[in-house]
């Protein structure tokens, strides 16, 4: 799985990252189902390998990431702890031994009292049906100042990338902590207001078939994302989350 995420800003920003796998069967997540020994990796936008980490507990960082609440519930998760410029970056996950299964990628803002801010992320992976559709989650927090987020779902477009497998015609769904739908989209021009502010902002999907939701003042608070192909379709697609500059 491939996450990226972009810093805006003018200054150095704190972030935590981890993968997590093992944990996520207290979510009712089957053992069988999980990614066991999740390995991290934190790659530039040239794509040079910045740092990686298997286990939390084996990492130079163990003492900062011990007893605060980013440390992972399983010995086997990896956590990384780094002060990044600018500038856009990639997170790997992958199984340690070539192994799969279902995992998160987590990316954290560690400060967000600096003249900087996390302006996108994303996730790219394999578009399953039922239980193993994508599932995307962003939080707004500690500001009461609402913001306007994009959110959209790639798939035909991942073909200017080199990939293949491709997510045919991806939907969209915006649901909020409750688990209550919020917004939904599967063709991102269907809706014309939201696709004016799509356009205005650059960011309009170039296939018609992509899904994109714009929601102005968006409140704080923690919202969940899910792509799925029309009809029952797979194949690879890609989760965006933009946090549009006041």
């Amino acid at each position: 799985m491939i996450g990226g995420f972009i810093i805006r800003g003018n200054a150095s920003k704190p972030v935590v990252l981890r993968g997590l796998g093992p944990s996520l069967t207290n979510f009712g997540i089957p053992p069988a189902n999980v990614l066991n020994d999740p390995v991290l990796e934190l790659r530039g936008a040239n794509g040079a390998l910045i740092t990686s980490n298997d286990n939390w507990i084996d990492s130079p960082q163990k003492t900062q990431i011990q007893g605060t609440i980013f440390q992972p519930t399983d010995t086997r998760e990896p956590v990384i702890l780094a002060v990044l410029q600018p500038a856009a970056y990639t997170v790997v996950l992958r199984g340690a031994g070539n192994t799969a299964g279902i995992g998160v990628v987590e990316i954290y803002d560690n400060d967000d009292t600096l003249d900087s801010d996390l302006a996108n992320i994303s996730t790219r992976g394999f578009v399953l049906t039922g239980d193993n559709v994508m599932i995307g989650g962003f939080t707004l927090g500690n500001s009461n100042t609402p913001t306007n987020i994009v959110v959209r779902a790639l798939g035909p477009s991942l073909a200017s990338f080199g990939l293949s497998d491709l997510l045919p015609d991806p939907t969209l769904e915006l649901h909020n902590a409750n688990g209550t739908l919020m917004i939904s989209n599967d063709d991102w021009h269907s809706d014309s207001a939201s696709a004016a502010q799509l356009i205005t902002n650059g960011l309009a999907p170039s296939n018609p078939k992509e899904a994109a939701i714009f929601m102005a003042a968006a409140p704080p608070g923690q919202f969940t994302v899910i792509v799925a192909g029309k009809n029952g379709a797979v194949g690879t697609g890609l989760i965006e989350v933009y946090r549009l500059a006041p």
